[in-house]
């Protein structure tokens, strides 16, 4: 088979949205949700403005998302000035938990083969990866 980084990326993608999606489930959060309820839970009281940008989400997208956590329980949006703020509910803050927490159990569950110290050489060549990548 190949041996790019683009194919290995592509198969842990598929593999990391199969595991996410079992472990999400059972709270009714699909993979598609779990980045913005991250953002919300990481920057409490943001604007959808904000969280659409940071994430660099289309807008449309953005707004059924946000509408679908807080009809389902896991945002509270609520008016300040023109803006309404979004913030995590009580089962906001458990989904944010767990959905914190899958990306470091799919990582000691991948990266297992390898020893410590290739694990911070691994994450470390991606990260340099990733900032040459955003200066272009």
């Amino acid at each position: 088979m190949f041996q790019t980084l683009a194919y290995f990326a592509t198969v842990f993608y598929r593999d990391f949205t199969a595991y996410t999606t079992g472990r999400l489930h059972k709270l009714g959060l699909s993979f598609g949700l779990l980045f913005p309820l991250i953002y919300v839970g990481k920057h409490p009281g943001c604007t959808q403005g904000e969280l659409t940008s940071a994430l660099g989400l289309d807008w449309g997208y953005s707004q059924r998302s946000i509408a679908r956590l807080v009809e389902d329980g896991f945002l509270t949006r609520e008016k300040s000035g023109r803006a309404y703020r979004l913030n995590l509910s009580e089962k906001g803050q458990e989904a944010f938990s767990l959905s914190h927490q899958v990306f470091y159990d799919w990582d000691q569950e991948r990266l297992s083969a390898l020893e410590p110290e290739e694990r911070e050489r691994l994450i470390a060549l991606l990260a340099k990866v990733k900032r040459k990548d955003k200066e272009r």
